[in-house]
């Protein structure tokens, strides 16, 4: 009996204990289960879906990749907010931190008078002092240095780009210079048209293979004197002799009214100062007008005096409707003579002339006829002083019954023929001819101001001028490559000696330093390297500080010929590259030598097609939503009327140079159909991206025509 209650109790025990197992598991599964679910259920609300719950008895563990730190913890925040935070076990992931990008880098300088100021920021840990050391030996005004730094490595191009940019500083006085690794703008004032050219050459040329330059350079508007439009119709068709304008308005409504006469060619009309009145522009439309309504004919504006030629060919009546049509538009102020020419003789008695001929090497054979010593003398005179005491030949006659003016038509001409490379001055009694080719884009404006101004009113004049760039003394600088290869050949025709063991120049290379400076002068700034070499006669050490003092001294006597020489400099290779043998007396002599290194040389690229400069000048407009005339790549004549994307497209309209209107080199300007400016196009505003070739820079420039004029 007392065993069976044992048993009985036993039995009890292990129930009771099974049972309460059972309900201890049980218990804890739910807990497990309310507490994932609960916190799940917080992360969903949240919109976290990258982290899972798993429970683990009371504990709670987070499963997943956070996208970042703060998410990570910010999930382990929400479960502590449901559940005990001693009850969350964080087993979540990180993904890993993506390098940073480095920030894009720029420099801007700018110069005036008063100093330079550098903004932006470069790459480095701090600002190179070799930069503001450079900046500062530009100038001795203060300069400003409110730079930052990046610890980054400097992007591809950075360092050909600076070192543009600083050479771009040394040449612009006044400018602002902003320095990408892909892009450098070059913002300046020049004092003239002319100073503008050579600045735009000098910068293309410097400018490194593949970086892309912006350039707005602008000039003053020149005086205008006299205040000169020439317009032509002949058998060759219509076109411009010679346009000036006060306004971009009255250039456009000029330009216009020359393609609506039939104009096809390029038109440079510049802007300038010095105009009669402001209704300039209506005296020149009903002067164009009247000569587009002539078989042929010309109409010459010199100021406020108004000259309208016919031809043989037209009849009296027309001419004298004409005439009067065109009296009755122009503006009061202004004067008209007109002159229909006779009909020729059937027995036409021989012209008197005189004959001025310039050849390609400058020399001018005067030949004809004057009216007495004083003349002769004058012209003799005034020739020599144009074209070089030695390169005048005269053989002319007195003849005391020439025309009245004969001296000023004489002496008018030879000043307009020194506007030529070469070519022929012809004087007769009822005109002056001038042709040949000049090296000067505005060569015909220059010689239809001097015909106009000198002759007077009602005076005849013809010009048959050709532009060609390889005359034009800035296009055809010599390249960098061509300057340093002309030195090296001056240093192998004879070398500089120096005395035994020193760095003194001997006096018998005085000569040679001078035909080193005559080749600089004709060079656009260069950085150069002046190398000294030496032969291995003598200890290393010994060598390479004699080549380098060498080099130094050929440096110094550069700059006392009044060189620009800043961006050179002279560094001394001992006798670490030598080009001959030092075994012989004769190898150790060409070892023994001086050269010199462009520090920075261009690779050769292909040289643009017309159509892609058209296609590059449209998508560039397209870029940035400016109206941009392509001269070459649409018919300005292609349609019936005369529109604004015609005289865009057909008419390289030019100014003065000025920022305000143009320089003359074929800068477009859009116009509305009322003639009035609806994107006036500053000449420094165009965008010119520059690519320069293995033989010369090439750049946008004035178009080569080869116009005759009745």
């Amino acid at each position: 009996m007392h065993l069976r209650k044992t048993v009985l109790t036993i039995a009890a025990v292990l129930v009771a204990g099974l049972l309460a197992s059972l309900g201890a598991w049980w218990s804890a599964l739910a807990i497990e289960r309310r507490s994932a679910a609960a916190v799940t259920s917080r992360l969903l609300s949240d919109g976290i879906t990258w982290a899972t719950v798993e429970a683990n008895g009371l504990q709670v563990r987070l499963i997943g990749t956070a996208p970042n730190e703060a998410a990570r913890f910010r999930v382990v925040n929400m479960a502590g907010s449901v559940v005990q935070a001693s009850r969350v076990r964080d087993e979540l992931d990180v993904t890993a931190m993506r390098a940073i990008a480095a920030p894009r880098f720029s420099l801007e300088i700018l110069r005036n008078d008063d100093g330079i100021s550098l903004i932006g920021l470069v790459p480095g840990k701090e600002v190179d002092v070799a930069l503001l050391e450079k900046v500062s030996a530009l100038t001795d005004a203060p300069v400003s240095d409110m730079l930052e730094s990046a610890d980054y490595a400097a992007p591809d191009g950075w360092d050909e780009a600076l070192t543009f940019g600083l050479a771009a500083l040394k040449l612009l006085p006044r400018s602002k210079i902003s320095i990408a690794a892909d892009l450098v703008e070059v913002t300046a004032i020049s004092k003239s048209a002319d100073e503008k050219r050579k600045w735009e050459s000098d910068l293309a040329r410097l400018a490194p293979t593949g970086l892309s330059l912006r350039m707005n350079i602008t000039a003053p508007r020149p005086v205008l004197t006299p205040f000169t439009l020439r317009f032509v119709k002949d058998a060759d068709g219509a076109r411009f002799d010679a346009c000036s304008a006060d306004t971009e308005k009255s250039r456009s409504r000029i330009i216009r009214a020359g393609v609506a006469a039939g104009v096809t060619a390029k038109t440079t009309c510049i802007v300038g100062l010095g105009v009669p009145t402001p209704r300039w522009a209506e005296a020149a439309e009903a002067g164009i007008k009247a000569v587009s309504a002539l078989s042929a004919g010309t109409v010459t504006f010199s100021d406020a005096d108004v000259t309208l030629l016919g031809s043989v060919d037209t009849s009296q009546s027309d001419f004298d409707r004409v005439v009067g049509e065109l009296q009755a538009q122009l503006p009061p102020v202004f004067s008209l003579e007109a002159t229909l020419p006779p009909k020729p003789s059937a027995t036409p008695a021989g012209p008197v002339e005189f004959t001025a001929a310039l050849d390609e090497q400058g020399k001018v054979q005067l030949r004809g006829r004057l009216s007495d010593e004083v003349l002769r003398d004058a012209a003799d005179s005034y020739a020599r002083s144009q074209f070089g005491a030695d390169r005048v030949y005269t053989a002319t006659r007195l003849d005391d019954d020439l025309p009245d003016g004969w001296a000023i038509r004489v002496l008018a001409g030879l000043q307009s023929l020194a506007q030529l490379h070469h070519g022929m001055l012809l004087v007769r009694a009822d005109t002056v001819e001038l042709s040949g080719v000049t090296g000067k884009p505005d060569g015909r404006d220059q010689i239809s101001r001097i015909l106009s101004g000198q002759l007077g009113q009602g005076k005849t004049f013809r010009i048959n001028v050709t532009y060609d760039e390889k005359f034009d003394p800035l296009a055809a600088l010599p390249t960098p490559e061509e300057c340093a290869a002309s030195m090296n050949a001056v240093m192998k025709r004879q070398k500089i000696t120096f005395a035994p063991g020193s760095a003194e120049i001997d006096a018998t290379a005085g000569k040679i330093i001078d035909s080193l400076g005559e080749v600089l002068n004709t060079c656009p700034p260069l950085e150069l390297e002046i190398s000294g070499h030496t032969d291995s006669q003598g200890s290393e050490g010994g060598n390479l500080a004699l080549s380098q003092a060498r080099a130094e001294a050929v440096l110094t006597a550069l700059q006392g010929r009044r060189l620009d020489v800043t961006s050179f400099i002279a560094k001394g290779y001992g006798e670490q590259t030598p080009i001959a043998t030092n075994d012989t007396e004769q190898g150790r002599e060409d070892n023994r030598r001086i050269e010199f290194k462009l520090l920075s040389k261009p690779e050769p690229v292909a040289e643009p097609s017309p159509v892609d400069l058209a296609e590059a000048a449209v998508a560039a407009a397209e870029a940035d939503g400016t109206a941009i005339g392509v001269n070459d790549a649409m018919d300005p004549l292609a349609e019936a009327d005369v529109t604004d994307a015609q005289i865009d497209a057909g008419t390289t309209v030019g100014g003065s140079g000025d920022g305000e209107s143009g320089s003359g080199d074929g800068d477009p300007a859009a116009v509305d159909d009322t003639g009035a400016d609806a994107t006036p196009i500053a000449d420094g505003d165009q965008e010119f991206i520059f690519e320069p070739s293995d033989e010369k820079w090439r750049r946008p420039k004035p178009n080569p025509q080869n116009l005759g004029t009745e």
